[in-house]
């Protein structure tokens, strides 16, 4: 017997209402009862299980005179059959949820360092594809959208879970860790500096966030560590637009991310300092829910973020 070509179902135009047919038989093992349930007449039922048959070069069924028997070619070709038509109706489904993405909503909370370069790439990506999709991004701290995220207001978030946070219920994939920063105005007197040091940095001025943020912790310590006293003329904000403009206008220092910080200098607003700073905060990820079944359009969000992360870290 000739083996049939993997593709063979193709070459032989295998049709849906064949595999409906193999499965009505399979239920009523009868032509009749079959045929009716598809509302054909009996002799194309017949003629359609003859040709698959032929095509096949082997007995589908063996003709009772009470009915029709699947032999074991049968019961393997109603077996493939059934998982066919399964797959074709969850390939229906699954069109249903894209198309409903494609024009649903998704709401997505973001940290600071995400929201410069990750966050948009995906978002430009899926925009491409999904142009009725409606995207509402939230910039806040991690313990301010966390909060939103247990209360279901956000899809996912991208930042951190905090030691102090109840972390119960929620799945976190790390993307990345987040070094710190020092910046300036272009042309300030640093910038020419060679083997910049922290002792040349700590009586400076400079804009810091608020006493009690981990990255003020994490600056303040950096200075005792190696054996100084922190900077004593500070502001103290976290207001980027208020930033960047005290930066233009004094000679003041101000610590960030390094991926915001990256961000800012592209666009000549302000410097990277020479100087690695051994400070850093903690690797953020996506967080979301356990229990919660994202819908399409906050699930092709979550991957568009996953390939920009892949891409960018």
């Amino acid at each position: 017997m000739e083996t049939p070509n993997p593709n063979w179902f193709l070459k032989a135009r295998l049709k849906t209402r064949q595999l409906l047919l193999l499965i009505a038989l399979d239920d009523y093992r009868n032509i009749h009862r079959a045929a009716e349930e598809l509302h054909m007449t009996q002799p194309a039922a017949s003629k359609q299980i003859k040709d698959l048959e032929e095509m096949l070069d082997v007995r589908l069924f063996d003709r009772l005179p009470r009915g029709m028997e699947p032999t074991i070619y049968g019961e393997t070709m109603i077996r493939h059959a059934r998982m066919a038509l399964t797959s074709l109706a969850l390939a229906h489904d699954d069109i249903v949820a894209l198309r409903a993405g494609l024009a649903g909503q998704v709401e997505v909370g973001v940290i600071m360092s995400p929201a410069m370069a990750l966050l948009p790439r995906a978002i430009a990506r899926i925009k491409e594809k999904a142009p009725l999709l409606r995207i509402g991004v939230q910039l806040e701290s991690s313990n301010v959208l966390l909060d939103k995220l247990q209360r279901g207001t956000l899809d996912f978030m991208i930042g951190r879970i905090l030691e102090k946070e109840d972390s119960t219920g929620l799945i976190y994939e790390e993307l990345t860790e987040e070094p710190a920063c020092a910046v300036v105005r272009p042309g300030h007197a640093l910038l020419d500096r060679k083997d910049l040091r922290l002792e040349d940095m700590a009586g400076r001025s400079w804009i810091l966030p608020p006493q009690g943020s981990i990255l003020r912790h994490r600056f303040d310590m950096m200075f005792r560590r190696a054996g100084l006293a922190p900077p004593s003329n500070v502001v103290d904000t976290t207001a980027l637009l208020l930033i960047t403009a005290l930066l233009q206008q004094t000679d003041s220092l101000h610590v960030m991310p390094q991926e915001v910080a990256q961000y800012y200098e592209s666009l000549n607003v302000l410097r990277i300092l020479p100087i690695e700073l051994p400070c850093k905060m903690d690797a953020f990820g996506i967080i979301r829910q356990q229990d919660h079944l994202l819908s399409p359009g906050a699930d092709l969000l979550l991957r568009a973020v996953r390939a920009a992360a892949a891409e960018i870290y």
